[in-house]
């Protein structure tokens, strides 16, 4: 059984684990002193398994509510992707996606998206991740077939992947997008889900940033996924057209992509993320001292310093703190042309049922912004005149600087 197939998300492994765990503990002080013949191997036995399954109850539950890993394969950044709720696999830069249109058909009609997963490999960066497409049911419907598609890029959070999505324990997407497009609150859009991270996961935090001579995450989000949307799927280069989300590190991921790149986006939602990237134990030495990469990557600073016109939603919970302040720096530095607009909602906590609470909420915001499916011959302005500002070379491999943009 590969590992990818042991479940993390299951409500009944963690209640027979839990339970477990409880027996475990209450034995702790039944049998102490029957084992006190035993030089103690017994207590001590007894104590470790204690507290190995009270750990584990712990971190399923954490599981459970982030909605992070879905498997073991997950956890362990094995590289196999394995994600329910996945419609048909678009093999490698979705090569094999035109087998899906018989199936994207038939969904079509009933009013259902299809969900592919490809695996993308950057031309400037060759980074080769996972990557989820949602494409709406008018992708496969004959009137559609010369039509450009606006985009929703979506940011999972760390150390989630594309699989939090679609997972039972996810939030969703592509039924809250199926809702949303039926009910006209959000014109028929695709969607990509990258990995932001790659493997390993665990210790492995990007945070989305070209890494000072390293990985060059950043670049391989905004160019390269860009790149090949725009030659694979059937999407409209208006900047207008882009719009990126995320929750947590994918909302800051969101926030500090659209400011960098004001040229290819028009628009972000960040629910519950923040302003700069969080140095912490899981997160590598992303900026190796280097001020000006750490402030390029600074969405307080770039709205400040280099203001274009995007439109911005930045969304937190009253008990989030950190957030709530995040985004108060946030909207204090916005300049003209941006458009800073700002949620403070009852919340769960820093956690997913935050995030899903919002979510109907969030795809009626952008749908009340972005274009929709436009004529392919229809003459595009990309940039609508929005230069790129001059951000400074991190060294990584590939990486982006304003002369190359």
């Amino acid at each position: 059984m590969h590992l990818s197939a042991l479940r993390l998300d299951s409500p009944i492994e963690l209640a027979v684990i839990g339970v477990l765990a409880l027996l475990a503990v209450i034995a702790v002080p039944w049998y102490w002193d029957k084992w006190r013949k035993r030089k103690n191997l017994g207590r001590t036995a007894n104590v470790v398994v204690a507290l190995g399954l009270v750990i584990v109850t712990l971190g399923l539950t954490g599981n459970m509510i982030g909605g992070f890993f879905p498997t073991v394969g997950a956890l362990l950044g094995t590289g196999e992707f394995a994600a329910e709720g996945i419609d048909a696999e678009g093999g490698d830069n979705g090569v094999d996606l035109s087998r899906a249109s018989d199936l994207g058909v038939a969904h079509a009609r009933v009013g259902k998206g299809t969900v592919a997963h490809v695996t993308v490999t950057g031309r400037r960066t060759g980074l080769k991740r996972d990557v989820t497409v949602y494409l709406p049911p008018q992708y496969f419907q004959h009137g559609y077939r010369t039509m450009r598609f606006p985009v929703i890029e979506w940011i999972p959070n760390y150390p989630s992947g594309p699989e939090v999505t679609t997972a039972p324990v996810g939030y969703h997407l592509p039924e809250q997008l199926d809702a949303a497009i039926d009910k006209h609150l959000l014109p028929p859009v695709v969607v990509l889900i990258p990995d932001p991270t790659g493997t390993p996961k665990i210790g492995h935090d990007t945070e989305c940033v070209d890494e000072v001579d390293g990985t060059p995450n950043d670049t391989y989000l905004s160019a390269d996924l860009r790149e090949w949307g725009l030659q694979r799927l059937h999407l409209n280069p208006d900047r207008r057209a882009w719009t990126i989300a995320g929750w947590s590190s994918g909302g800051y991921c969101a926030l500090n992509l659209v400011t960098r790149h004001p040229q290819w986006y028009g628009q972000a939602v960040s629910v519950s993320g923040y302003e700069r990237a969080q140095i912490d134990g899981e997160t590598e030495n992303l900026f190796k001292g280097r001020k000006d990469i750490d402030d390029a990557n600074n969405v307080q600073l770039n709205l400040a310093r280099h203001p274009a016109p995007l439109e911005i939603l930045a969304i937190s919970g009253e008990k989030e703190k950190n957030e709530s302040t995040a985004v108060d720096l946030m909207r204090a530095a916005a300049k003209s042309p941006v458009v800073f607009s700002s949620w403070r909602i009852p919340d769960a906590g820093h956690n997913m049922n935050t995030f899903k609470s919002q979510l109907p909420e969030v795809l009626t915001w952008i749908g009340q912004r972005i274009p929709g499916p436009s004529p392919a011959g229809h003459p595009v302005d990309v940039a609508g005149g929005v230069l790129p500002w001059p951000l400074p070379s991190a060294g990584a491999r590939g990486g982006l600087t304003a002369v190359e943009q």
